[in-house]
This record gives C-alpha cells, structure tokens and sequence, in this order.
C-alpha cells in the first residue's frame, strides 16, 4: 500500500525515536477490505522501525477503552496509552497526522513550548474529544495534530481521529455537514480551519481551567526580558519584518497564531518570482526555517488582544524602557520598545442571521474540504470572484445543482473562470443578489434568503448548503482603538509603513498597502522593520 519512497522516509525520521511506541489495533473481520487494508499499512508502517510495533487485541479484552469499532487503533508508550486513537484509515492527508503523532509520542518532534504546555495541562479534566475529518479535507490535519499533542501532554485526555465516511451513521446522527469538526458528548466544540491556539482557548472556556497553572503560565511569561521589537503575526510580512529586525541586531520576537498564516492555507502559488510552483504549506515550512536561522523568539499558537502605551520600567534614564504593553490571550503580557503589526486578513464573512449558527451544519468555508458531504445535492456559492467562481466550477462536479450568488452586478472573477463556469448545466448564477439570510431547521441549513437588489423582490431557496467565497478582512479588530484605521478596516500607513502610533509599523494585507501579494507582503515587511530601525536611530 505504501511505496519504498514513502517508506525509506519512514525510517529515516524514526531512526532517532527515544521512546518504544505500540500501535494497538483491533482485531478486525478478515473478509473485510477495509480492515485488511488498515491492518496492511499498520503493517509497514511498524515495519520500518524496532521502535515502532503493531499489536492486535482480541474484541473481548475491551483494552481499547471500551471502544469495539471496526477500523480502530491506539498509540501506547511503555503500555500506557497515550490519548491518541484513530478510528478509520489515516490515509490522504491524514497519513501525516499518523507520522507525527508516532513522532511526538516517541519523544520528537517540535511540541508547544513549556508555557503553553503549563496552559494546556491546567484546562480540568477529563477530557474526551473526537475530530471527525474528511481525508480529502487539507484543514484537518491542522486540528487532529493539535489535539493529539494536547492529549500527550494533558494526564486526562482522551482524542480520537474519526474518519465521517467510515462511519457514515455516526456523522448523520450528529448532523455534520463539514469537517473538521471537533466533538465533545455529541456537541460539537469546534468546526472547520483553525490552530493549536484557538482551540486552547475553546477548550479552557468550556472545561475550564485550574488557576495554579494559569497563574504559572503567565507569570514565566510576563518574566520575559522586554523587547527591542515585537513582531505580530508570522505571515510572509511577519517573518521578513521579524528577520529584517534581527539581522540589525535587535532582540526580536514573533507572536502568533500559527506560523505562515494565510499562506499555510494556500494550496498552490505560482506567481512568487524565482519559483515556478510551490505550496502553500511548504512555503510556510520555508518561513519557519528562516526564522530558526536568526536570533528570534517564536512564541506561537498566541495571540494579542491589545497593545496599549506602557509606562517606563524604571526612573534610572539608563535603562530599557518598554514603550508598549502586548496583552495576550490568557492574561499573559509581553513589553516591547516597537511593534510591527503584520496580522493579514481572514476569510470574510456574510454576518447574517444563520451564518455562525449552522456553521459545518451547512455553511462551509471550503469546498474542497466539504464539498464531499453534498454529493447530489443542492448548494449555494456566495461570491462571485475568482474564489468563488473556482468554488461554484468544483462543486458542479459533485452536487447536483450550484447556485452562485454575487452582490455586484457582474462577476468579478477572470474570464477564463467565468467562461468555463458557463459551460456547466447544472449551475444557475444570480447577480445584484444580496444574502439576508440562511435558514435552518435546528441542526441543518435547509434554505436561504436573497434579494434581488435590482427588483426589490426578497426570495428563497430551499438547499442543503452555502459556501461562503466573499474574501478577505483585515485581522485588525485588537489594534482598532489604538491605531487609525479605514472604513473596511485596514491599517492606515504611510510610505514607510508607519502608522498613526509613534513606535507603531504595520505590514502586508491588515495595511492599506494595495495589491495583497505574497511577494508584496515580504517586501512591505522588510521595509518596517527598516523604517523602525531608521526611527531608532534618529531618536523616535
């Protein structure tokens, strides 16, 4: 099943293992397929390390903590079970979340530093989580990897990969229509993209957390020696800013959510000069690369919520004096002479009533992660520029009507996008149409409601569906009461990327900046944390 490439691989990245690590699977039906080919790949996959064994248990010995399904395996280490389980094939993208938890299970690995770990172990116990994922869906390994690393280091946590079309019962009873979706007791705690970072936060609000290891966390946090330049966000924009810094011999730090931002969500990038293609992950992986070859501090899986003026730290003239106070998610603050906001923008959304309701419930955000699960039924795209265009031409392929909706009175998408979509039967297109409204029945999207803006006229449309394909917005909510911003939200700057705040340079898509390029990002970034340096120099 998997081939000697693969597998040569294999063994070089656990020739270094530390610890034995058991793969704990349960004895399956023969005659079934699907068992033979999980048992199969289980089977290579130990084989490629003296490190790494595949056991079978018998149903009866209910070691697998009670749980008889049919494609169902656990990690142990020195037999104790470490809280990962998998329940379905871990192939696709999933494979690598199989690789990484052996890895991390085994002692290697890069794992959350040593203050969010004291986070992560403070959040009250027990915990009991399950990921239903697609293994076409690019987005959940992102989540499924997390957890996974948050039952190795929490002592009561239990997390299981779960595969929907596996167990196609279990995901109608639950009523998903998207992955990923992280569940909790049959309630659903967490859909679609997101990081380690957000889902400690949804995990604190909802278990809680014990205030002991709170307060160590952020007590090591706020003993942090304050920084000549805070960096936040770890984009293209964020992690030229950042080298740039440190290359001028400032001590540099880089806070953010997840390293490569935007980018890591990207699936292909051909525009970025001196390269014909690449990745989005790989360029991210790229940028994380770079960083660790200069002096800087990476604290991710983090994120700000304000930046306010501090007060000097001392009267003495002589010493350091922190300009700004970054208060963090988790009550933790960092002080920083200068900041360089490098944030990006997120997907944006419609902002009507249903929209967060029915959120992997029948509203997605990507269609190639959740297009599967409306396979011959009715869909709504909302957008109709290249994003959507692409979305509506994907989704036709698979649903048995798309019905694209664009608030201007053309698409805006390339021609070439709108042509093709022209060819497709199956897909109806209604422009100077604005959403007011998705609706449901409780647990599924079952129509939606729009205007015809040029008569007037409110409409509905019974469907199963709506992938929302409108943009991007500025991540700069957390900065708007310091900093001066547009109307759409935008980070005002000027030619050297300063904004209305002395001390205070934004880069790449959060800017006013035009054209939100990679190339562009990179470039503005570096031209920050020059105009910075240029400041400190000259005395402001």
């Amino acid at each position: 099943m998997l081939d000697q490439e693969l597998l040569t691989q294999l063994k070089h990245h656990f020739s270094s293992l530390k610890k034995s690590v058991t793969l704990r699977m349960l004895q399956g039906d023969s005659a079934d397929q699907s068992w033979l080919n999980l048992h199969e790949m289980l089977t290579q996959v130990a084989a490629t390390s003296e490190l790494v064994t595949l056991n079978l248990v018998p149903n009866q010995e209910d070691s697998l903590v009670g749980n008889t399904a049919k494609l169902n395996f656990e990690l142990w280490v020195d037999d104790r079970f470490t809280g990962i389980r998998f329940r379905g094939n871990p192939g696709g993208h999933e494979f690598t979340s199989l690789v990484v938890a052996i890895l991390n299970a085994g002692g290697l690995g890069k794992m959350p530093d040593a203050d969010l770990q004291k986070t992560i172990g403070s959040i009250k116990g027990p915990i009991r989580l399950s990921t239903y994922i697609s293994l076409s869906c690019e987005n959940c390994p992102d989540i499924v990897q997390a957890l996974n690393q948050m039952a190795l280091i929490h002592d009561d946590f239990v997390h299981e990969m779960v595969d929907g079309a596996a167990y196609p019962e279990e995901a109608d009873a639950l009523g998903l229509q998207g992955v990923p979706a992280v569940m909790h007791e049959g309630k659903q705690l967490h859909a679609g993209r997101g990081s380690l970072g957000d889902l400690l936060e949804k995990l604190a609000k909802h278990f809680g957390v014990r205030s002991t290891a709170d307060d160590a966390a952020t007590s090591s946090a706020n003993a942090m020696e304050p920084l000549q330049m805070a960096v936040i966000g770890a984009g293209p924009a964020g992690v030229a800013a950042a080298i740039y810094s440190a290359r001028k011999g400032l001590s540099t730090a880089i806070i953010a959510d997840k390293l490569g931002g935007q980018v890591a969500e990207t699936k292909g990038i051909e525009n970025l000069i001196s390269l014909d293609y690449i990745e989005g992950r790989e360029l991210s992986a790229d940028l994380g690369a770079r960083l660790a070859k200069n002096e800087i501090q990476l604290l991710e899986h983090r994120r700000v919520d304000q930046v306010s003026v501090a007060e000097a730290m001392a009267e003495d003239s002589t010493a350091k004096s922190a300009l700004f106070d970054l208060h963090l998610s988790g009550g933790q603050t960092i002080q920083s002479e200068q900041v360089i906001i490098a944030t990006g923008a997120q997907w944006r959304q419609l902002n009507v009533p249903g929209e967060h309701d029915y959120l992997g419930r029948g509203v997605a955000y990507c269609p190639h992660c959740d297009g599967p699960y409306y396979k011959g039924k009715k869909v709504a795209v909302v957008g109709g520029g290249n994003s959507g265009v692409e979305a509506a031409i994907d989704l036709a392929a698979i649903t048995a009507e798309v019905t694209l909706f664009e608030y201007a009175d053309a698409l805006n998408a390339d021609q070439v996008l709108i042509n093709k979509l022209n060819t497709l039967p199956n897909v109806k297109v209604h422009t100077s149409a604005a959403v007011k409204a998705i609706e449901g029945d409780g647990s599924k999207v079952t129509s939606i409601q729009w205007e015809d803006r040029k008569q007037g006229h409110l409409q509905q449309l019974e469907l199963h569906g709506v992938f929302v394909q409108i943009g991007l917005s500025p991540n700069s909510k957390s900065f708007s009461s310091l900093v001066e911003t547009n109307s759409m939200g935008e980070i005002t700057v000027d030619d050297k990327n300063r904004t209305s705040i002395q001390g205070i340079y934004s880069a790449g898509d959060v800017t006013t900046t035009p054209y939100k390029q990679i190339i562009i990002s990179m470039g503005e970034g570096a031209k920050a944390a020059l105009s910075a340096f240029e400041d400190r120099l000259k005395g402001y």
